[in-house]
């Protein structure tokens, strides 16, 4: 009874048997050959450089009558596949050996035989020593053009870096101008309070200092706020704006400071821009006047087009600037007259938020000023077209 079973259980296993037999190691084929091709891929201009010179050295071997085409051919085609491939140095070199010494041998073997002149055999070191400088050129150019690149490549990365760090310096000015704005708020809050109150003389000067003092670093967080998102793409919310509206709103605004106000031509212009960006610039340049002026001094606020722009200006009669000066005024926290108080000189951010806004809208700001003589701040800006000019009376 169990012979049939133990007959069945060996004609089961028998097929599993012969499948181990069979090849245990065998490769596939076709996926073999085709992973050597792949990477053979590379070498073929090579493989058939070599070629095409073993077809010439035969005719350069029995084709006695084809002169020097041959020999010819091999060299030219040498140069071609090096300017091609731009082998390393070894190859190059083990390359050249042996096309020098095969070229070199059967014309050595037809001189021999008296089937050329002894001269051609002179044609092989010169050929080869060609060959060789032509390598050496190539090489030494290859290497400046490395070491171009890899100063071009250090400068770049020193050109992030510095984005970098300005991008840093950007956000550091951003998040100490928010932290620092609320306790400037509620201190001054307080001391606004405590000058109301005070009953004591002394103590409500003494208030008022602190009012003062902290109204002004307040402004000074809200100007490096300002200069710190300068680059940001919502610095601006550009709208048609009237250049001779904000000219006349500011001298409106400006007009009870003690000084001989005086209002130039003004054109109607236009210019896409953020209005009240335009009027923070404004101010910053009155404010500057009024800062280089005494009272009884004059201050003119015009607009007109000039070549397509608006040139906002402001002109004073007050001390000047030295020549020396000019070219720094515009740096943060750069003073014309370091002898001269805060209170009248500002923080020394005014013209540097003028420059910024201005390039803002892509425009310029430009002054023309000498020692004694007064300045004229222009502020110019791309208008829209067809503005077209009049004078108020």
């Amino acid at each position: 009874m169990r012979t049939p079973g133990l007959v069945r259980n060996r004609q089961s296993a028998a097929p599993a048997q012969g499948a181990d037999v069979g090849h245990p190691h065998a490769m596939p084929v076709v996926p073999a050959l085709r992973h050597s091709l792949h990477r053979l891929r590379p070498l073929w201009p090579d493989i058939a450089w070599a070629v095409f010179v073993g077809l010439n050295l035969v005719a350069m071997r029995f084709l006695t009558d084809w002169q020097t085409v041959p020999f010819l051919a091999i060299w030219v085609s040498l140069t071609v596949i090096y300017g091609f491939r731009l082998w390393r140095l070894q190859p190059t070199i083990l390359t050249l050996a042996a096309v020098t010494l095969a070229t070199g041998g059967i014309i050595f073997v037809q001189v021999l035989k008296g089937q050329q002149d002894a001269d051609y055999l002179a044609e092989v070191p010169l050929i080869a020593l060609m060959f060789l400088v032509m390598v050496w050129q190539g090489r030494r150019r290859l290497a400046a053009s490395q070491e171009r690149l890899t100063a071009m490549e250090q400068v770049q990365r020193i050109s992030q870096q510095n984005v970098r760090l300005l991008e840093q310096q950007r956000q550091f000015l951003q998040d100490a101008s928010h932290e620092l704005g609320t306790p400037i708020t509620v201190a001054l809050g307080h001391a606004e309070l405590i000058e109301r109150a005070a009953t004591d003389q002394a103590m409500a000067a003494d208030a008022r200092v602190v009012t003062g003092e902290l109204a002004r670093l307040r402004r000074l967080t809200n100007r490096l706020l300002l200069l710190a998102s300068a680059g940001a793409p919502d610095f601006l919310r550009v709208a048609p704006v009237a250049a001779d509206s904000v000219v006349l709103d500011a001298l409106e605004r400006w007009g009870h400071v003690p000084r001989r106000w005086r209002l130039g031509d003004v054109a109607e212009a236009t210019v896409l821009g953020d209005g009240d960006r335009l009027i923070v610039a404004l101010d910053a340049l009155l404010e500057n006047a009024v800062a280089h002026t005494e009272p009884g001094d004059c201050i003119e606020v015009s607009v007109r087009l000039d070549n397509g722009s608006a040139v906002i200006a402001v002109t004073d009669s007050g001390c000047g600037i030295p020549p020396a000066d000019l070219d720094r005024i515009f740096g943060r926290f750069a003073r014309a007259e370091p002898s001269r108080s805060r209170e009248a000189g500002g923080f020394g951010l005014g013209l540097p938020i003028v420059q910024a806004i201005a390039e803002a809208h892509h425009g310029t700001v430009r002054v023309h000023s000498a020692s004694g003589q007064g300045s004229t701040f222009e502020m110019v800006i791309p208008a829209v077209p067809d503005a077209k000019p009049r004078k108020l009376g």
